[in-house]
């Protein structure tokens, strides 16, 4: 399973989940879906997609990963869990399937999505990335629309050392004649998706050229945007409760999307349930861990942003809140270089170094040491609970605690 010992349950072939597919009747192709790749920003755009296309009166599949608290999170119905007789069934129908092909942890999850979603007849299935996209196994799908969030630095070892080569793995999602909306404009990336869309015969649309927000309000409970579209105002006051600064990068490209899916392929979706989507987009799909707000005295906050971009708009968000001082907990994954991560945090704030209970956790002792070399002063705990609990003891009322560093960190936060 990746998300407890990383590298080595990644397989880098479509083939399992070809034949996995094929003895289940080609369940992919029983629905019409969305599919979104990304290296930040995928998972929180899925779910405003698939909330707003709720909203709009379909019956919507949502497919995502990692979980954070309970395997059925990852397929959801209408923003309703996978049941887990449902989860036991399926198992025990397929077990010999499982046997022959042997697939990975990753891949009978998908098989499982598409099959559960085939079922239940959705409408629409939001399909999120796991890892890269050209040999991620939700790749066998033919989507109405391709949706590819900011390109960083992350799982470098499996998808390439630069931004180019990063995004030529999430490029492989773009189809013949699927349109492709491309969220955030980056030189070294969107020459890729040119070249790839060029190749397969792909319309592709940068949403910063053609949607911009201004921010009207952003507090701790929404973030408020005018949207102009081809520089006329599209839409006046529009609410998202999806508070971290990151947002305002990824919705213009769940905008472009969305109007992809009303002008070029016949969905409806009025603006009322543009709206209320976007303003209960948490609600609706379930959505946790993204600039989370969990207490109010001291402001508790979690954030799942793990890599450098994604950090790098934690420490921002963290900066507009003007705090008196950050008590942060942290914790990291063994098979990625924390390095530059520690390299980017604020010498000034109160650390507490943890670590996951997965196989995978970075070793609190090693990341006392790579902290220390990054002149980081901080005390080390053996679980993510005691550092919550050392943090919240030495954290005054008016200052801030911030939890993450990982997912699997903010998944070990009991109020989650």
């Amino acid at each position: 399973m990746y998300q407890r010992i990383g590298n080595a349950a990644f397989k880098k072939s479509l083939d399992n989940i070809i034949a996995l597919c094929n003895a289940l009747g080609q369940p992919q192709h029983q629905f019409k879906s969305i599919h979104v790749a990304g290296t930040n920003g995928k998972g929180s755009s899925s779910h405003m997609l698939a909330a707003v296309l709720q909203e709009a009166g379909y019956k919507t599949g949502l497919y995502t990963s990692p979980h954070l608290k309970s395997f059925t999170e990852r397929i959801r119905v209408n923003g309703q869990e996978l049941p887990e007789d449902y989860l036991v069934y399926f198992v025990e129908q397929h077990r010999q399937l499982f046997e022959s092909i042997k697939p990975s942890f990753f891949e009978m999850t998908v098989a499982l999505a598409f099959k559960y979603f085939a079922e239940q007849q959705v409408d629409v299935g939001v399909i999120e990335v796991g890892l890269g996209g050209r040999l991620d196994s939700t790749n066998i799908i033919t989507p109405e629309v391709s949706l590819i969030t900011n390109i960083g630095y992350d799982h470098q070892s499996m998808l390439g050392d630069t931004i180019g080569e990063i995004a030529a793995e999430k490029a492989g999602i773009i189809k013949t004649n699927v349109p492709a909306v491309i969220s955030t404009r980056q030189p070294e990336a969107e020459e890729v998706f040119m070249a790839k869309a060029a190749e397969v015969g792909a319309s592709l649309y940068f949403a910063p050229d053609h949607f911009r927000l201004e921010h009207t309000v952003a507090d701790l409970q929404r973030q408020v945007f005018q949207v102009y579209r081809d520089e006329k105002l599209y839409l006046q006051g529009l609410e998202l409760d999806l508070v971290g600064v990151y947002q305002q990068y990824n919705l213009p490209g769940v905008l472009q999307a969305l109007a992809v899916l009303q002008e070029q392929k016949g969905f409806i979706i009025p603006e009322g349930a543009l709206r209320k989507g976007l303003a209960n987009a948490k609600s609706i799909t379930g959505l946790k861990g993204r600039w989370q707000v969990l207490q109010q005295q001291p402001l508790t906050i979690c954030d799942t942003g793990h890599n450098e971009d994604g950090v790098k708009q934690v420490l921002q968000g963290l900066e507009r809140l003007q705090p008196k001082q950050v008590h942060f907990v942290f914790g990291a994954v063994n098979d990625k270089d924390v390095t530059k991560i520690l390299e980017l945090l604020p010498k000034y704030y109160t650390y507490y170094f943890c670590q996951a209970n997965i196989p995978r956790a970075l070793p609190v002792q090693e990341l006392l040491q790579k902290a220390a070399s990054a002149g980081l002063q901080g005390k080390g705990y053996r679980t993510v609970a005691d550092a919550i609990a050392a943090a919240k003891a030495n954290a005054a009322p008016d200052e801030v605690i911030f939890i993450g560093g990982s997912t699997f960190v903010v998944a070990e936060i009991d109020e989650l």
